[in-house]
């Protein structure tokens, strides 16, 4: 099996010890298991995104090494950037060659629907086994009634910070609201100790952030029948309350990928942003930073004036393409990795990074290995799924391929286009996809 190497950070705290099977819930069967018999001479060719915990990526091929001794097929992964999966998924289902099989980003899927294997058998065994998917995620995976792709996981973004420059701030402890959260950043700019969220094209924490700065407003970029509504006074509001909180960040952050903030917490530019549990490991993992480390918190996003949590969180799904030449071994293959040896083992080796998509696995005992995953166990039951409160499908992912929502905090905030100006070009850009 060929592996290509492109670390982005390599953080991790390792595969854990201890049984597989760990503490699952029977559950019933919902359907019957399907049988797929690998096609002779089968090899398959598998693109990930680069893992930012290293136990992931090292999990994940672990347990494709036993898939192929199991079945005697060859995988071979490759991986990309966070940002170069969604053209690289794009460009294989419009020219009908590459990879098998992919995960992809978000609602992704739903571009080129006409272009995956329907895999509904498959998903329904695995929800009826293992009780059920997260709503949230099954919409992803979901058109027509039909899986198009399965669930895979959901990537919690949290805010991280520094407990000690938190209180040298004037704050005992995380403030719960919009409001107190801004002057609690106000008050780490004074103290030399700035915080740094990405307004940039970072396809996790660009994307997370600017739906937080929406949603916890009230605004919303369609209604529940489809129609642009994102140029409205909620939207006008969250515009103006990210401008206040740009003014106390670290300069650059509207260049920022999904990278850079991960880089500046590390190094000590920033005290305080919201990212991936893989921050905390990157200290964790490293000598030099075991007072960093220490010093570290995780939290959820404050409460905004809409009065609940309200927090897009990363989903990736595993798809199929049709121009796959085994489809019966891509499927074997997915079936493989989503049994609960296999998916355990995964969830464990990612450190509480990726959350599971099946509600069977709640019980994985990652979520209470470290206080520190507190907030990330939440991701899959709470998230609110892109488009909201739309349907998902081609105009949704692409509003969120083209940036819309991510550009328009951009332009308010280095004071490109008024709040008014970047929520009127938001709608005008979004209308384009949803009225095709």
């Amino acid at each position: 099996m060929t592996i290509s190497r492109r670390d982005l950070l390599a953080g991790t705290a390792g595969v854990l010890a201890g049984s597989s099977l760990v503490g699952l819930p029977a559950f019933a069967q919902g359907a019957a298991e399907p049988t797929f018999k690998p096609e002779a001479g089968a090899s398959l060719r598998v693109l990930r995104w680069a893992p930012f915990v290293k136990g992931d990526e090292d999990a994940w091929i672990a347990n494709t090494k036993k898939f192929t001794a199991q079945t005697g097929v060859e995988v071979k992964i490759d991986k990309e950037s966070w940002e170069d999966i969604r053209p690289k998924a794009a460009v294989a289902a419009n020219v009908g060659s590459g990879p098998d099989v992919m995960l992809v980003w978000f609602d992704d899927p739903h571009q080129y629907p006409e272009k995956l294997l329907d895999v509904t058998p498959l998903a329904n065994y695995l929800g009826g086994k293992y009780g059920g998917w997260y709503p949230g995620l099954e919409g992803y995976g979901k058109k027509d009634g039909k899986f198009i792709a399965l669930p895979l996981a959901s990537i919690g973004n949290a805010i991280i910070y520094r407990d000690s420059h938190m209180k040298a701030a004037g704050f005992s402890a995380f403030p719960k609201d919009t409001a107190g959260f801004l002057e609690l950043c106000k008050a780490l700019k004074a103290k030399g100790t700035p915080a740094g969220f990405a307004h940039g094209k970072a396809v996790g924490d660009g994307n997370n952030y600017a739906h937080w700065l929406l949603w916890s407003h009230g605004g919303k970029m369609v209604d529940a029948a489809g129609k642009v509504t994102i140029n409205s006074p909620e939207t006008v509001a969250a515009l103006k309350y990210a401008t206040e909180l740009y003014k106390t960040f670290i300069p650059g952050t509207e260049s920022w990928l999904d990278i850079n903030n991960n880089r500046a917490f590390i190094a000590g530019q920033v005290s305080l942003t919201a990212n991936g549990v893989s921050l905390y490991y990157s200290a964790k993992n490293d000598p030099k930073l075991a007072e960093m480390k220490e010093d570290m918190r995780s939290v959820n996003f404050p409460i905004g004036p809409v009065g609940q949590s309200v927090e897009l969180c990363q989903v990736t799904s595993s798809i199929i393409f049709k121009h796959t030449k085994f489809p019966q071994a891509a499927q074997a293959y997915l079936k493989f990795m989503y049994e609960a040896e296999q998916m355990n083992d995964w969830l464990k080796g990612s450190s509480a990074y990726c959350c599971q998509p099946l509600k069977a696995f709640e019980s994985n005992p990652i979520w209470t290995s470290d206080p520190i995953h507190a907030p990330y166990a939440k991701a899959s039951a709470m998230l609110r799924p892109n488009g909201y409160a739309g349907p998902l499908g081609y105009a949704s992912a692409a509003v969120m391929a083209d940036y819309v929502l991510v550009d328009m905090f951009a332009e308010a905030v280095t004071g490109q286009r008024t709040p008014e100006e970047a929520a009127k070009r938001a709608e005008q850009r979004a209308m384009r996809y949803y009225r095709v």
